[in-house]
């Protein structure tokens, strides 16, 4: 044997270990419940398994047929022939598109291997007779198990990363190496090229400046770019556990700016990363020392008696429990409410319900009820697990097996720009919305010393929810038109939880919903809506000038006399990162 190939060898057992080391990380990160109940999970599943024996053998059957029928398909092939596959790979799963999972007939039949066994497993998980919350973790686990022993994520397993190691003598994995280090000193995985954005140069760089701040938030006043404007400004408030640039990525992407050009005077929360000495702000804090506050400068230095208001995601449910506090104290200062992807009924969150259940909750909300702090890293991860594929996998194969370093993607930069938050009020969060669902219950929660009820809320709304939402279930989304007591605009964009938000109209992507008319059934509204191309902003736009008064002048300075203008946008607090 040569040196070279003794040397590559060494390699391919070195990153053989390191896989394995990644691997372990990631499922540990990824299932965080998983060893905890897997005791319960499996005595439910052999409980279900003997009282269901014809499901379990037909599947079990099916598979083996079609293992044979993949095993013959090999066996009887040479190198360089295409044969019918047994299986396929959904169109979404990007995984095996290389031509080197096809031509290569021991790669093609580990491909459709795997695929048959997910299949198996998925199918098996998915025909349990277990209750409701039982099933959904098994079938929820099961999947992050599949995903994560896909060939696709193994050195050995894997013909591209082989072809690579090979072309680049083994440089393609030093790289990989060097890529993993780095962001185990981060604590994430580098999901794009970060050195290509700087807050403030090329992503949030809408121009305005800072008019207020305390030590939750700084408010951004934007500078006006038409010559008349709404008389009444919009306040938006974006989601406390993420950046608010992902509002304001670059121009040709920026939802403050489209909003600026409509004749808007606009004003954004900038949250801050709460750092360890603020570690017992509570959601009352939240309420009354930032949203509430917002509104009153808001109010002042636009000099109107009202104001729109914009909320996104936990945002969103933030301004509405403020909305609530302010009706009760007779403070009519809302005109109108845009809620953005938000839950106020929490009946059904989706994939991440498998996390908060009773024992997790209670675990959680005893460590931080007296202080503490969540880490934007631990939020981001439990958030990449819900689409482990294109969120984790793609990034462990590509960075560390293939020594790439990430395409520059502004989204994904602000994707990886988390926040801390303070123990006590994520901990009320989870455990009041979350877990119990108090929100919609009129009179079982006090925010601010006042017992909310939705349902005083006469404020119109418009409501967006977005069809493919792994976050907030855009059925889900739908269910505020039933608690809330003003008129709601329900508007249903395609794509998820990000893209369905940020589509800006001269890109002329995707659709949207509207018009499905007034039931409680959202799939009677879908199937009475009407389809519309493009995006939602113009609909947006349309809705909210009805609310927005006569046109004034716009004002050629921000702020007022009692609030002067303190930096330029976009200010410090965005810029402190968790890193």
């Amino acid at each position: 044997m040569s040196k070279e190939t003794e040397q590559y060898q060494d390699w391919i057992n070195q990153l053989g270990q390191f896989n394995q080391q990644v691997t372990q990380a990631f499922m540990s990160n990824l299932t965080p419940g998983a060893p905890a109940q897997a005791s319960e999970i499996t005595q439910a599943l052999m409980a279900s398994l003997s009282s269901n024996t014809d499901t379990w053998l037909k599947l079990q059957q099916e598979y083996s047929q079609k293992q044979m029928e993949l095993w013959m398909s090999f066996i009887g092939r040479t190198p360089g022939d295409i044969a019918t596959p047994v299986i396929e790979p959904e169109k979404t799963d990007r995984r095996f598109n290389a031509p080197e999972w096809q031509e290569n007939p021991l790669f093609d039949y580990l491909k459709q291997y795997y695929l048959l066994t997910a299949s198996w497993m998925n199918s098996m998980a998915e025909a349990s007779e277990l209750n409701e919350d039982m099933k959904k973790k098994l079938v929820f686990y099961t999947k992050q198990y599949v995903d994560a022993m896909a060939p696709s994520n193994f050195v050995a397993t894997n013909p591209e990363v082989l072809k690579l190691a090979a072309e680049t003598k083994g440089e393609s994995l030093t790289n990989g190496m060097k890529n993993f280090l780095e962001d185990l000193q981060k604590g994430r995985i580098s999901m794009t090229d970060e050195s290509r954005f700087t807050v403030g140069e090329n992503v949030a760089i809408s121009a305005g400046a800072v008019v207020f701040e305390n030590d939750l938030f700084q408010l951004l006043q934007y500078t006006p770019s038409t010559e008349t404007v709404c008389e009444r400004p919009l306040l938006i408030v974006p989601p406390c556990i993420n950046k608010y640039y992902i509002l304001d990525l670059q121009p040709e992407n920026s939802f403050v700016q489209y909003a600026v050009s409509q004749g808007f005077t606009v004003f954004l929360m900038s949250w801050r990363n709460i750092p360890v000495e603020m570690n017992k702000l509570t959601w009352d804090d939240y309420i009354e020392q930032g949203v509430i506050r917002a509104i009153d400068v808001t109010r002042d230095i636009g000099g109107a008696a009202k104001i729109n208001t914009l909320g996104f995601c936990i945002g969103g449910t933030l301004l509405t429990c403020a909305q609530a506090v302010l009706k009760s104290r007779r403070h009519n200062v809302i005109q109108s409410a845009t809620l953005l992807t938000t839950m106020l009924e929490y009946s059904d969150v989706g994939d991440i319900s498998v996390f908060v259940d009773d024992a997790y909750v209670a675990k959680r909300e005893a460590e931080l009820r007296d202080g503490g702090i969540v880490k934007g890293k631990e939020l981001a991860m439990t958030f990449a697990s819900l689409r482990a594929n294109d969120l984790i996998w793609f990034f462990v194969v590509n960075n560390y097996l293939k020594g790439k370093t990430p395409d520059a993607f502004d989204l994904l930069y602000w994707n990886s720009d988390g926040t801390n938050l303070p123990g006590p009020m994520y901990g009320w969060y989870l455990q009041n919305l979350y877990h119990l669902n108090n929100l919609v219950k009129p009179g079982a929660l006090k925010i601010c010393g006042i017992s909310v009820d939705l349902g005083r809320i006469t404020t119109p709304t418009y409501l967006l929810a977005a069809a493919e939402d792994h976050i907030v279930p855009w059925k889900t989304a739908y269910a505020s038109t039933q608690y809330l007591g003003g008129k709601c605009e329900f508007v249903l964009g395609a794509s998820g939880h990000i893209a369905g938000v940020v589509n800006h109209p001269a890109k002329n992507k995707r659709n949207f919903w509207v018009g499905g008319g007034t039931t409680d059934n959202p799939d009677e509204w879908l199937e009475n809506a009407e389809a519309r191309p493009g995006s939602w902003w113009v609909h947006w736009v349309e809705w909210l000038r009805g609310h927005g008064g006569k046109d004034v002048a716009a004002r050629k300075s921000l702020g007022n006399d009692e609030y002067k203008q303190i930096e330029a946008a976009p200010g410090r607090y965005v810029k402190v990162r968790c890193d």
